[in-house]
């Protein structure tokens, strides 16, 4: 009997390696006036960027349904040898999801086992984690075990932000606080982290220049400091509308860090409509020590 992986989509995971490590992702939504989209099926983050530019219509986002994860389950459940799912969703702190996946996964007690893990993160520091839960599934470990394994991950990973403006993240009330820097942040560069489970203030830089050497700085002296104890490192360079930056810092890192995997990974609908275009982050995840 095996266990199945399954997190959201603003973990950002690339479709190719989702399939890779066999975990199975469920979209959040945007929605666009009154119109629901489901996250990389129904709409994309070029499409969400070229909305927030023209702003005519009001983007918002929403947490999947308890009965759609329901109707998730209960598919995997149906698959020979499957007996139990590890739900990995983004932080409780951010979004409503981990209370959807424990009502589904009440719902559907009685047909399958699932754990639902908080990840207290989001982006590829969720989505590395989920990728280390299958790939422990997938080496035959336990339930238990997969969820150590994905909280592991997901605790040891480090996210950095650097956004163009903290508006977007001040209209959909995501940016925790932060909020303390918010009005006189917007003369500066911000930028944030993911600590304790929510978006909060890093550092305040004058410059887009020096925000964006600091993002770089501060992701190869982390990682190397992680390899330097001996451990594998993973490192995503997330970005919104801004492939060509994405690009060079994603060449940099590969030159600075070439014992480590480097990942150009755009953000997801979703994380876009809270950060806006003018998106760029770096996700540094360890492998267990």
């Amino acid at each position: 009997m095996s266990t199945v992986v399954v997190t959201d989509s603003t973990a950002s995971l690339p479709a190719a390696l989702a399939a890779e490590r066999g975990v199975e992702v469920v979209p959040l939504h945007v929605v666009v006036g009154r119109r629901t989209y489901a996250e990389g099926v129904d709409i994309g983050s070029a499409e969400v960027a070229d909305l927030l530019r023209k702003g005519k219509e009001q983007v918002s986002t929403s947490r999947p349904s308890p009965g759609e994860l329901v109707q998730r389950y209960r598919a995997l459940a149906q698959r020979e040898g499957v007996d139990h799912i590890v739900s990995v969703h983004l932080s409780s702190r951010i979004s409503g999801t981990v209370e959807a996946a424990e009502l589904a996964a009440a719902a559907v007690r009685s047909e399958i086992g699932v754990s639902v893990v908080d990840s207290r993160t989001l982006g590829m520091a969720m989505g590395y984690a989920a990728c280390a839960g299958a790939e422990a599934a997938a080496a035959g470990a336990a339930p238990q075990e997969v969820v150590r394994r994905v909280l592991q991950r997901a605790g040891d990973s480090m996210a950095w932000f650097y956004l163009d403006s903290l508006e977007y993240l001040r209209r959909g009330g995501r940016v925790g606080a932060a909020a303390a820097v918010v009005g006189g942040a917007l003369a500066i560069k911000p930028l944030l982290q993911v600590s304790n489970g929510q978006v909060e203030p890093w550092e305040r830089v004058r410059t887009r220049g020096k925000a964006l050497a600091r993002l770089e700085t501060q992701a190869v002296q982390t990682a190397q400091g992680h390899c330097d104890g001996g451990r594998e490192v993973a490192v995503a360079v997330h970005h919104l509308a801004w492939a060509e930056r994405a690009d060079e810092l994603t060449g940099r890192l590969r030159e600075q860090l070439p014992d480590c995997r480097v990942d150009l990974v755009e953000l997801g609908a979703v994380t876009a409509v809270h950060t806006g275009p003018g998106t760029l982050a770096v996700v540094v995840s360890p492998s267990a020590g």
